[in-house]
């Protein structure tokens, strides 16, 4: 029954994904409230900020004031033929983007899997710039990365996030249910996994160990962001379970720590593998869920991106940015 049970949800998540509103036309233009995305990430260059999340082809947005966003060009206009051939039914929608800068070159990291599968793999584009006007304007897909296998691997590869550590050397933290969140140390091309490799557990909950590899478990743990400040590595992970619409109970909690690889610890000092985690944002009277965010500086000033499961829209997944303060003992809050 359990197994059954798991599979009809996971059927229904797929629906529930395959349904979000990311049809609207190039160009169009809405404001943050009505702007509607999954698993969303920003940057800025040259006055413009760019958000890139979840859909086909990669969806992408643009705004000059992160309060009307225009709907610009998918990053590809057909799904990457590796991506096609390697993971079953993969059509095109693509999960959980990544974007960083680094010497001249964005990277932008990607999954592609299908619900309730450990099939993924995690790919990288590069780009010069991220204006479609530019005539240097063109996304290189650089491939696979990383790849996870059902019944061989007991973590999942989606939800990358590219982390820098005090050497300059590039790391992914990565994972979605199953064992949890992974950390692997990437050679100097960013684009495949050092050798030799190092990998981490640097968050996880409790599983059920009576469920089958085979399936995602229980320790509903995923989207790993990893901001560093003063002294710190703060990693950000989402708690329970995103696109279910009124049913999602999405919320967002943290820890830290002096060194990358951990260990990340809550405020009480308990460790995030050990199912440790001090919340930050939840689900309120006008939120289902939270979850799924990002982490930047602005100005001198920090800001959280993530997405909400709207009350008012029934459940529709919205963007939302939000000033990030500090308390005095280091620890993120959201903005009075």
């Amino acid at each position: 029954m359990k197994r059954i049970t798991l599979i009809a949800a996971f059927l229904a998540v797929s629906a529930a994904m395959q349904a979000q509103p990311f049809r609207d036309t190039v160009g169009t233009i809405k404001t943050l409230t009505e702007t509607s995305v999954h698993d969303p990430v920003m940057i800025r260059q040259n006055g413009v900020y760019y958000i890139f999340c979840t859909g086909f082809g990669i969806s992408v947005f643009s705004s000059s004031d992160m309060t009307n966003w225009k709907k610009e060009k998918p990053v590809f206009d057909k799904a990457p033929q590796w991506a096609i051939n390697t993971i079953p039914g993969f059509k095109g929608h693509i999960w959980a983007p990544d974007i960083s800068y680094k010497d001249g070159l964005y990277y932008l990291y990607y999954a592609v899997s299908s619900f309730g599968s450990n099939n993924s793999c995690i790919g990288l584009a590069i780009n010069k710039t991220l204006n479609p006007a530019d005539k240097e304007y063109k996304w290189i897909d650089k491939g696979k990365v990383l790849e996870s296998r059902r019944g061989r691997d007991m973590w999942n590869a989606i939800d990358p996030n590219l982390v820098e550590d005090e050497s300059g050397n590039g790391w992914l933290a990565f994972g979605s249910f199953w064992n949890g969140i992974k950390l692997v140390k990437l050679d100097k091309s960013l684009a495949a996994v050092a050798e030799p490799q190092e990998w981490y557990t640097i968050a996880s909950r409790p599983r059920d160990f009576s469920i089958a590899d085979s399936l995602a478990g229980n320790g509903a743990i995923e989207a790993p962001y990893i901001f560093k400040k003063s002294g710190y590595y703060y990693l950000f992970v989402s708690w329970d379970y995103c696109c279910r619409a009124e049913k999602s109970d999405y919320k967002l909690v943290v820890g830290r720590s002096k060194h990358l690889q951990g260990p990340y610890l809550d405020k009480s000092g308990k460790s995030m593998t050990q199912n440790g985690g001090s919340l930050l944002l939840e689900g309120d009277k006008n939120w289902y869920g939270v979850g799924h965010n990002a982490v930047y500086t602005f100005d001198n000033q920090d800001y959280m991106i993530f997405h909400g499961y709207e009350v008012k829209t029934h459940g529709m997944p919205k963007l939302r940015i939000e000033k990030l303060d500090w308390d005095a003992e280091g620890w993120p809050l959201m903005h009075q």
